[in-house]
């Protein structure tokens, strides 16, 4: 008699208000099992991850685990039951070490009792081996990049010795070495009988790794499938219902005058030195590079946050003195960061005060507060970027990842710019919205923005950019025309011989 599955989750509702998240919602996981959950931004992924940690009590159907059904779940009985999740943002403390964070996890509370620090540090060090992280239990997480972050998030989980591992978009900030050593701990929890719930819009990792493939639309399971019995463009059409035909929208006019230049640039703060380029009028100039490379240090250069203390940069000709953001933005400047949880969008605040936050001197001369005014704009970028919203009044928080994204995005386009940089636009947006993203993108070039485009995602700076400069160790390496051979790329990221 075959074992029942580890997790079965059976005709799943959860309601928000007058909003149906989840309709419905079937899936089930065996043990030894890496499962794939997708679907677009909204289609319910991120409320039924809720429901299997019991962050979210589900107003309807039945929840089994190893064949035990289960009528109330919680945060702490789901961890009783060995289920952990591994989200994309990680939640650690910053101003603590790496083993303090993984012992907060691992360890009972206790109101008194000596703390073992040597034994503290041993765990970390082997939680974080099995990783293939390789900095210190000691180091202090705030001095962590992004993905030194995540391994962190992942040793947690080995330690807690779940049996249940849901990985939330793990590999959006990675490295190609960092994602292979993170696909060899998958494999490693798959052997030792671990299920392991994968949701991530890199479609090839799902082809790597998953046994199988659940595919959830507008809060409804729409398919299940052995990975082996569905190609690419099958898993698309049941994402998002239709085909998509162009995922990088051709260019549809030629760059013009050359608008933003610079020589010789370098900040000693940040490792940037000895770069030199020209950005033109309807251009789009990529960014490519390994993480580390200088690409966003660049970015944070360009826009005031760690001026260049070498070089020149110029606008139109003229030189720039570029010290603050205010600076930047006074220029004609517009940074769209990477992060746009922590940089991007406040989640708590509505749509238009998002929207309008960098222009509130330009909108609020003076004393007066013009309201109209401002929901007046933010109606406008919403119809013109097409952000799916219940209006300017509804929360940041409330919109899927995507329209975060155009959100972001919107606040900067009303400042104007002359120069738009943006760094990582689609990271963990789904396939659809990503290609609304790229369209505007493509738009925003045609109308004579100048386009600075920084992306870890390589088809996706090869298919955007007009030209492709590689950065290695904080400088430009090359300048390579758009749709360049993807090993070529990556050869000169790496610098190796093409």
């Amino acid at each position: 008699m075959a074992a029942p599955p580890l997790l079965a989750l059976h005709r799943i509702e959860k309601n928000h208000g007058g909003v149906r998240a989840l309709r419905g919602v079937d899936f089930e996981l065996h043990a030894g099992e890496v499962h794939a959950l997708l679907g677009e931004n909204g289609a319910g992924k991120s409320t039924l991850i809720k429901v299997i940690t019991g962050a979210h009590r589900p107003d309807g159907g039945t929840i089994t685990f190893a064949g035990q059904p289960v009528a109330d779940l919680t945060p702490a009985s789901a961890r009783a039951l060995g289920i952990a999740c591994i989200y994309q943002q990680p939640a650690l403390f910053p101003d603590l070490t790496v083993a303090e964070n993984i012992a907060l996890r691992l360890e009972a509370p206790a109101a008194a009792r000596r703390i073992d620090w040597p034994a503290r540090r041993a765990r970390a060090s082997a939680l974080l081996a099995r990783c293939g992280a390789r900095f210190s239990p000691d180091a202090e997480v705030r001095a962590l990049s992004m993905p030194e972050q995540q391994l962190v998030e992942i040793a947690c989980a080995l330690g807690s010795g779940a049996r249940l591992v849901i990985m939330d978009e793990p590999t959006a900030s990675l490295t190609r070495l960092e994602q292979e050593l993170l696909f060899a701990v998958v494999r490693d929890l798959r052997l030792a009988g671990v299920g392991v719930v994968y949701i991530s819009h890199r479609l090839e990792e799902i082809f790597a790794l998953a046994d199988r493939v659940t595919v959830l639309r507008d809060g409804r399971t729409v398919g299940t499938h052995a990975i082996a019995a569905i190609d690419e463009p099958g898993l698309i059409r049941l994402m998002v219902g239709r085909e998509v035909a162009q995922v990088y929208p051709p260019a549809e006019s030629a760059p013009g005058a050359p608008v933003l230049s610079l020589r010789d640039v370098g900040c000693t703060a940040s490792g940037v030195h000895g770069v030199s380029f020209t950005v033109h009028s309807g251009e789009i100039f990529g960014l490519a590079g390994l993480v580390g490379a200088g690409r966003t240090e660049l970015a944070r250069v360009l826009f005031g946050l760690t001026p260049a203390d070498s070089g020149e940069i110029s606008l139109d000709g003229q030189p720039l003195a570029l010290r603050s953001p205010r600076d930047a933005i006074a220029r004609g400047l517009a940074y769209v960061p990477e992060d746009r949880r922590r940089h991007g969008v406040v989640l708590e605040l509505p749509i238009a005060h998002n929207l309008t936050m960098a222009i509130h001197r330009r909108l609020f001369p003076g004393a007066w507060l013009r309201f109209g005014a401002e929901r007046a704009l933010a109606l406008d970028y919403i119809r013109d970027l097409s952000v799916k919203c219940a209006g300017p009044e509804a929360p940041g928080g409330s919109l899927s990842g995507g329209n975060q994204q155009k959100v972001a995005l919107a606040r900067w386009l009303a400042t104007k710019p002359r120069v738009l940089i943006l760094d990582e636009p689609t990271q963990g947006v789904d396939v659809g919205a990503k290609g609304e993203i790229h369209r505007i993108i493509r738009r925003l070039a045609k109308e004579g923005l100048a386009v600075i485009l920084i992306s870890s995602d390589l088809p996706e700076v090869i298919g955007m950019s007009d030209r492709i400069g590689v950065m290695r160790g904080g400088t430009l390496h090359a300048i390579l025309p758009g749709g360049s051979d993807p090993h070529t790329v990556m050869a000169t990221a790496l610098g190796a011989a093409a």
